[in-house]
């Protein structure tokens, strides 16, 4: 395996896989989005507008059904990039989560519960109901602040007519010694049209710039990874212009962005397809000081979307697709409209 200009032969050891070159050893940790396609508890929240995943509901959102969606789920998690590093992620953003109730239940299943994640949510004023969270392993990774920003919008400019919509979480930990920020995102939809709603996602992608301008300027050299569903594909003016997150790593600076994502939607690589067209909204991006080549701390390896067989629609018009787990009325057996992304970062070992 190349890595850089070095050659290692690497071996799976416990919970993290070491490359060898000479007399350096390697470890890997994963760090992935999912966006979980409304993971809804089924009762009734009198609060939100959660009455179709009920089993009274539309969807007729039974115990059964969540439990088997809870199931699919942890699946995923647990093996995104499990090849490499031999087991589930180090730090997994989520999206479309309706409460702690739903996280605390998916951490518990069967396929997660070795992994001992611990969780940091905040409920968010979404009309729905939805969050943001951050799921941790509790012996990689210890949060030392977090906190939820609100992402302020208005219709008309109104400040009596506020949209409510996702907050953006930042959590502040340490990864095995490591001190790295973590920005958890999703962003307005496309709802009513793509230039319609624009604004909505770049007032987001200025909210999240100043996220991320407030923590570089108590570091120059943090470490920062902004994840989640941005609802934008990386060439959109929101991520391109308005985060400036570049392709080309050496073109980034320091205190600048790089978005591994953009090479993938160049070649017509996406997380979730429409109309018979990919989008890649769903997106990891970091800064510069995870670019170095300098591996006494974790630096950036590579970025992947995990798109295995078995998350694809198997069959039919939508053949090749995210195979979503509700359609149609009913739940379909399958996982998510959109497909995880992750991160590998690597580091020396002592």
């Amino acid at each position: 395996m190349k890595l850089t200009h070095y050659l290692f032969a690497c071996f799976v050891c416990s919970a993290s896989i070491l490359f060898a070159q000479q007399e350096k050893t390697y470890k890997v940790n994963t760090v992935a989005f999912y966006n979980l396609e409304n993971l809804f508890d089924y009762e009734d929240d009198p609060i939100t507008f959660d009455d179709d995943r009920t089993p009274e509901g539309k969807d007729r959102w039974t115990k059964e059904i969540y439990e088997a969606k809870l199931k699919n789920m942890a699946q995923v998690i647990s093996e995104i990039g499990r090849d490499v590093t031999g087991t589930a992620p180090a730090l997994v953003g989520v999206c479309e989560s309706e409460n702690r109730r739903v996280l605390e239940d998916l951490v518990n299943q069967d396929a997660l519960i070795d992994s001992d994640y611990g969780i940091v949510q905040y409920d968010s004023p979404d009309r729905r109901g939805i969050d943001v969270a951050l799921l941790y392993q509790k012996g990689l990774f210890t949060p030392t602040h977090t906190k939820a920003v609100p992402l302020l919008i208005y219709d008309d400019n109104d400040p009596t007519k506020r949209i409510y919509t996702r907050d953006q979480l930042v959590v502040t930990g340490m990864l095995d010694g490591d001190k790295i920020h973590v920005i958890v995102n999703h962003w307005p939809s496309r709802s009513g049209g793509e230039a319609r709603s624009r604004p909505k996602r770049i007032k987001a992608a200025k909210l999240n710039k100043q996220i991320i301008d407030s923590l570089f300027s108590e570091d120059p050299y943090a470490k920062i990874i902004t994840m989640g569903d941005f609802n934008d594909d990386p060439t959109s003016p929101s991520v391109k212009e308005y985060l400036n997150a570049k392709e080309d790593r050496e073109d980034v600076k320091i205190k600048e962005l790089y978005n591994p994502m953009e090479s993938f939607f160049k070649k017509g690589i996406g997380t979730l397809a429409w109309r018979d067209g990919w989008n890649l909204f769903d997106q990891m991006i970091i800064s510069s000081e995870l670019l170095k080549k300098d591996y006494s701390s974790y630096r950036f390896y590579k970025a992947g979307i995990y798109n295995k067989t078995y998350l694809a629609n198997p069959r039919g018009r939508y053949e090749g697709y995210p195979y979503r787990s509700f359609a149609d009325g009913g739940f379909t057996g399958g996982y998510s409209d959109h497909f995880p992304v992750y991160l590998l970062l690597i580091k020396e070992t002592e």
